[in-house]
């Protein structure tokens, strides 16, 4: 929901601009140039700064896609910044992604000879024939 009210007011900042100075001033060129300049800081803002805040302190919305083949595990919060540990049963690794602001800076460790509870009950991908 904090999503979708910050994209509305960035949308009617870039609307209200082209509207102000475009319309009502009849100066187009510098209406264009400041909404363009607005849609783009807000853009740049969101991804690399309030995404991950506006999901952690105020229920925002966030897709990540897990590797195929791996079996999720669990997912943490560190500061402001998403861990997720996965499976991998054919390797018998645990991995952890981190997930930063505009993922720039992705930590990555990995667990070798990692059994964690319960592996014996996952299903095994099927092999793959070539």
């Amino acid at each position: 929901m904090v999503t979708y009210l910050y994209w509305f007011l960035v949308a009617a900042l870039v609307i209200g601009t082209l509207f102000g100075i475009g319309v009502r001033m009849e100066k187009w060129k510098p209406a264009l140039i400041i909404a363009a300049l607005i849609w783009f800081v807000a853009t740049i803002a969101y991804y690399f700064w309030l995404q991950q805040v506006f999901v952690k302190r105020f229920g925002g919305t966030m897709s990540i896609t897990i590797p195929e083949e791996h079996y999720h595990l669990n997912a943490t919060w560190k500061d402001d910044n998403l861990w997720i540990e996965d499976y991998n049963p054919e390797t018998n690794e645990c991995i952890f992604r981190e997930y930063s602001r505009g993922n720039m800076l992705q930590g990555r460790v990995v667990l070798k000879n990692c059994n964690p509870l319960g592996a014996r009950n996952i299903a095994q991908p099927p092999a793959k024939t070539e």
